[in-house]
Protein backbone atom coordinates (compact mmCIF):
# COMPACT_ATOMS: atom_id res chain seq x y z
CA UNK A 1 0.00 0.00 0.00
CA UNK A 2 1.34 3.46 -1.30
CA UNK A 3 1.42 6.42 1.35
CA UNK A 4 0.79 9.60 0.42
CA UNK A 5 3.93 11.78 1.55
CA UNK A 6 1.68 15.01 1.90
CA UNK A 7 -1.11 13.42 4.49
CA UNK A 8 -1.37 15.21 7.73
CA UNK A 9 0.96 13.34 10.09
CA UNK A 10 -1.78 12.21 12.02
CA UNK A 11 -3.94 10.89 9.92
CA UNK A 12 -5.24 7.11 10.03
CA UNK A 13 -3.51 4.56 7.36
CA UNK A 14 -6.45 1.76 6.61
CA UNK A 15 -6.41 -1.04 4.20
CA UNK A 16 -10.15 -0.54 4.19
CA UNK A 17 -12.22 -0.32 0.90
CA UNK A 18 -15.22 1.23 0.80
CA UNK A 19 -18.10 -1.10 -0.32
CA UNK A 20 -19.40 -0.31 -4.12
CA UNK A 21 -22.62 1.27 -2.63
CA UNK A 22 -23.79 2.48 -6.16
CA UNK A 23 -23.11 -0.28 -7.54
CA UNK A 24 -25.61 -2.27 -5.07
CA UNK A 25 -27.61 0.54 -5.27
CA UNK A 26 -27.67 0.01 -9.34
CA UNK A 27 -28.23 -4.09 -9.01
CA UNK A 28 -31.37 -3.59 -6.93
CA UNK A 29 -33.00 -0.97 -8.85
CA UNK A 30 -32.48 -3.16 -12.49
CA UNK A 31 -34.22 -5.95 -10.57
CA UNK A 32 -36.87 -3.61 -9.78
CA UNK A 33 -37.08 -2.07 -12.52
CA UNK A 34 -37.66 -5.70 -14.53
CA UNK A 35 -39.86 -7.42 -11.99
CA UNK A 36 -41.95 -3.95 -12.12
CA UNK A 37 -42.10 -4.13 -15.88
CA UNK A 38 -43.38 -8.18 -15.57
CA UNK A 39 -46.00 -7.10 -13.25
CA UNK A 40 -47.35 -4.46 -15.84
CA UNK A 41 -46.84 -6.80 -18.80
CA UNK A 42 -49.34 -9.33 -16.61
CA UNK A 43 -51.52 -7.31 -15.50
CA UNK A 44 -51.61 -5.41 -18.95
CA UNK A 45 -52.69 -8.63 -20.44
CA UNK A 46 -55.19 -9.66 -18.10
CA UNK A 47 -56.87 -6.80 -18.57
CA UNK A 48 -57.77 -6.74 -23.00
CA UNK A 49 -57.67 -10.81 -21.91
CA UNK A 50 -60.77 -9.64 -19.95
CA UNK A 51 -61.97 -6.44 -21.58
CA UNK A 52 -60.91 -6.25 -25.19
CA UNK A 53 -59.68 -9.25 -27.31
CA UNK A 54 -59.55 -13.18 -26.42
CA UNK A 55 -58.11 -15.65 -28.33
CA UNK A 56 -59.89 -19.24 -28.70
CA UNK A 57 -59.50 -22.51 -30.62
CA UNK A 58 -62.23 -24.28 -32.79
CA UNK A 59 -62.35 -27.82 -31.97
CA UNK A 60 -65.66 -29.28 -33.93
CA UNK A 61 -66.90 -29.04 -37.48
CA UNK A 62 -70.26 -27.19 -36.35
CA UNK A 63 -69.25 -23.74 -37.84
CA UNK A 64 -67.73 -25.74 -41.28
CA UNK A 65 -66.90 -24.42 -44.21
CA UNK A 66 -66.91 -20.75 -42.45
CA UNK A 67 -64.51 -22.18 -39.41
CA UNK A 68 -62.21 -25.05 -39.87
CA UNK A 69 -61.30 -27.47 -36.73
CA UNK A 70 -57.56 -26.03 -36.13
CA UNK A 71 -58.77 -22.45 -36.57
CA UNK A 72 -57.16 -20.22 -33.81
CA UNK A 73 -59.51 -16.85 -33.57
CA UNK A 74 -59.79 -13.91 -32.04
CA UNK A 75 -62.45 -12.30 -30.22
CA UNK A 76 -63.72 -8.62 -29.45
CA UNK A 77 -64.94 -8.90 -26.19
CA UNK A 78 -65.53 -4.80 -25.87
CA UNK A 79 -67.83 -4.23 -29.20
CA UNK A 80 -71.09 -5.80 -27.19
CA UNK A 81 -70.12 -4.95 -23.84
CA UNK A 82 -67.49 -7.44 -21.81
CA UNK A 83 -68.59 -8.40 -18.38
CA UNK A 84 -67.04 -7.89 -15.25
CA UNK A 85 -65.73 -10.62 -13.31
CA UNK A 86 -67.02 -12.07 -10.48
CA UNK A 87 -70.38 -10.31 -11.31
CA UNK A 88 -73.23 -10.24 -13.66
CA UNK A 89 -72.60 -6.87 -14.82
CA UNK A 90 -71.12 -5.63 -18.15
CA UNK A 91 -69.18 -2.53 -19.70
CA UNK A 92 -71.46 -0.63 -21.97
CA UNK A 93 -71.85 -1.82 -25.15
CA UNK A 94 -70.64 -0.50 -28.61
CA UNK A 95 -73.73 -2.31 -30.30
CA UNK A 96 -75.61 -5.23 -29.99
CA UNK A 97 -75.47 -8.36 -31.80
CA UNK A 98 -76.66 -8.37 -35.51
CA UNK A 99 -78.10 -11.05 -37.35
CA UNK A 100 -75.20 -13.35 -38.99
CA UNK A 101 -72.75 -12.30 -36.58
CA UNK A 102 -70.45 -15.13 -35.06
CA UNK A 103 -70.21 -15.22 -31.52
CA UNK A 104 -68.68 -17.16 -28.78
CA UNK A 105 -70.64 -17.66 -26.37
CA UNK A 106 -71.25 -19.85 -22.69
CA UNK A 107 -72.99 -23.45 -23.29
CA UNK A 108 -76.05 -22.66 -21.53
CA UNK A 109 -76.06 -26.27 -20.20
CA UNK A 110 -72.62 -26.26 -19.61
CA UNK A 111 -71.13 -22.71 -18.73
CA UNK A 112 -67.89 -23.85 -18.31
CA UNK A 113 -67.76 -24.45 -22.05
CA UNK A 114 -67.43 -22.28 -24.74
CA UNK A 115 -69.83 -22.47 -28.05
CA UNK A 116 -69.29 -20.81 -31.70
CA UNK A 117 -72.29 -20.22 -33.32
CA UNK A 118 -73.89 -17.90 -35.72
CA UNK A 119 -76.39 -14.96 -34.97
CA UNK A 120 -80.12 -16.23 -36.90
CA UNK A 121 -83.04 -14.85 -35.16
CA UNK A 122 -82.69 -11.35 -33.09
CA UNK A 123 -84.77 -10.45 -30.19
CA UNK A 124 -88.84 -10.17 -31.03
CA UNK A 125 -88.40 -12.42 -34.16
CA UNK A 126 -89.94 -15.21 -35.42
CA UNK A 127 -88.43 -18.10 -36.85
CA UNK A 128 -89.39 -20.87 -38.55
CA UNK A 129 -87.27 -23.94 -40.48
CA UNK A 130 -88.24 -26.09 -43.42
CA UNK A 131 -86.16 -28.50 -44.82
CA UNK A 132 -83.12 -26.97 -45.85
CA UNK A 133 -84.51 -22.41 -45.50
CA UNK A 134 -84.85 -21.01 -42.59
CA UNK A 135 -87.31 -18.13 -42.36
CA UNK A 136 -86.98 -15.56 -40.36
CA UNK A 137 -90.74 -12.79 -39.89
CA UNK A 138 -92.14 -14.92 -42.82
CA UNK A 139 -88.91 -13.76 -45.15
CA UNK A 140 -86.50 -16.98 -46.45
CA UNK A 141 -82.84 -15.83 -45.33
CA UNK A 142 -80.53 -15.83 -47.83
CA UNK A 143 -77.36 -18.58 -46.23
CA UNK A 144 -74.69 -18.95 -48.93
CA UNK A 145 -72.32 -19.82 -45.77
CA UNK A 146 -74.87 -23.01 -44.74
CA UNK A 147 -73.80 -26.52 -45.31
CA UNK A 148 -76.12 -29.40 -45.56
CA UNK A 149 -74.77 -33.34 -46.17
CA UNK A 150 -76.22 -34.00 -49.83
CA UNK A 151 -76.76 -37.96 -48.53
CA UNK A 152 -79.32 -36.73 -45.66
CA UNK A 153 -82.99 -35.79 -46.74
CA UNK A 154 -84.22 -32.43 -45.44
CA UNK A 155 -88.15 -32.94 -46.60
CA UNK A 156 -89.53 -33.55 -43.00
CA UNK A 157 -87.52 -31.48 -41.01
CA UNK A 158 -89.35 -28.69 -39.22
CA UNK A 159 -88.87 -26.19 -36.14
CA UNK A 160 -91.05 -23.33 -35.24
CA UNK A 161 -92.12 -21.00 -35.48
CA UNK A 162 -90.81 -19.90 -32.20
CA UNK A 163 -90.84 -16.39 -30.93
CA UNK A 164 -87.44 -14.97 -29.70
CA UNK A 165 -87.47 -13.55 -26.22
CA UNK A 166 -86.61 -10.08 -25.96
CA UNK A 167 -82.97 -10.75 -24.27
CA UNK A 168 -82.27 -13.91 -26.32
CA UNK A 169 -80.88 -14.96 -29.82
CA UNK A 170 -81.52 -17.61 -31.88
CA UNK A 171 -78.08 -19.45 -32.96
CA UNK A 172 -77.40 -22.22 -34.86
CA UNK A 173 -73.78 -23.45 -36.44
CA UNK A 174 -73.19 -23.17 -40.52
CA UNK A 175 -72.80 -26.93 -40.78
CA UNK A 176 -76.34 -27.77 -40.11
CA UNK A 177 -75.91 -31.28 -40.28
CA UNK A 178 -73.53 -31.09 -37.53
CA UNK A 179 -74.22 -28.39 -34.89
CA UNK A 180 -75.60 -28.08 -31.28
CA UNK A 181 -77.36 -25.64 -31.32
CA UNK A 182 -80.94 -22.97 -30.81
CA UNK A 183 -82.81 -26.14 -32.56
CA UNK A 184 -81.87 -28.47 -29.25
CA UNK A 185 -80.78 -26.54 -26.78
CA UNK A 186 -82.94 -23.18 -27.05
CA UNK A 187 -82.40 -19.36 -27.03
CA UNK A 188 -78.98 -18.02 -26.06
CA UNK A 189 -79.32 -15.66 -22.88
CA UNK A 190 -77.88 -12.05 -24.02
CA UNK A 191 -75.88 -11.91 -21.06
CA UNK A 192 -74.08 -15.27 -21.70
CA UNK A 193 -72.46 -13.74 -25.27
CA UNK A 194 -68.65 -13.56 -24.43
CA UNK A 195 -67.85 -11.61 -28.01
CA UNK A 196 -67.94 -11.28 -31.54
CA UNK A 197 -65.19 -13.61 -33.47
CA UNK A 198 -63.32 -10.76 -36.13
CA UNK A 199 -60.14 -12.62 -37.52
CA UNK A 200 -58.37 -16.00 -37.66
CA UNK A 201 -55.01 -15.45 -36.76
CA UNK A 202 -53.40 -18.90 -37.04
CA UNK A 203 -54.87 -22.52 -38.88
CA UNK A 204 -53.59 -25.92 -38.18
CA UNK A 205 -54.40 -28.93 -39.98
CA UNK A 206 -54.58 -31.64 -37.69
CA UNK A 207 -54.87 -34.41 -40.76
CA UNK A 208 -51.91 -33.34 -42.81
CA UNK A 209 -49.85 -32.07 -39.29
CA UNK A 210 -49.06 -28.41 -41.75
CA UNK A 211 -49.98 -25.20 -41.35
CA UNK A 212 -53.32 -23.70 -43.53
CA UNK A 213 -51.37 -20.84 -44.25
CA UNK A 214 -54.32 -19.45 -46.95
CA UNK A 215 -56.41 -18.84 -43.98
CA UNK A 216 -54.14 -16.51 -41.51
CA UNK A 217 -55.36 -12.87 -41.24
CA UNK A 218 -58.34 -14.33 -42.70
CA UNK A 219 -61.43 -12.03 -41.07
CA UNK A 220 -65.29 -11.62 -41.01
CA UNK A 221 -66.94 -8.95 -42.82
CA UNK A 222 -70.22 -7.19 -41.84
CA UNK A 223 -72.72 -9.99 -43.57
CA UNK A 224 -70.44 -12.89 -41.45
CA UNK A 225 -68.93 -14.24 -44.18
CA UNK A 226 -65.41 -14.56 -44.15
CA UNK A 227 -62.71 -13.16 -46.74
CA UNK A 228 -59.05 -14.74 -46.67
CA UNK A 229 -56.44 -11.97 -48.31
CA UNK A 230 -54.20 -14.78 -49.04
CA UNK A 231 -56.50 -17.37 -51.06
CA UNK A 232 -56.73 -14.39 -53.14
CA UNK A 233 -53.26 -13.85 -53.95
CA UNK A 234 -53.28 -18.02 -55.37
CA UNK A 235 -52.20 -18.44 -58.67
Amino acid sequence: MALDPFAPKDARVTDEIAPPVETTRRRKSLTREYIEAIVIAILLALVIRTFVVQAFTIPSGSMVPTLQVGDYILVNKFIYGAEIPFTSLHLPAIRAPQRGDIIVFKYPWDEKRDFIKRVIGLPGDEVYIKGRTVYVNGRPLDEPYALYNDGTSHTNVEYGPSAVPHDSFFMMGDNRDNSQDSRYWGFLKRDKIRGKAFIIYWSWDGDTHWLRWRRLVCYFDGGGRIACPLERSRP
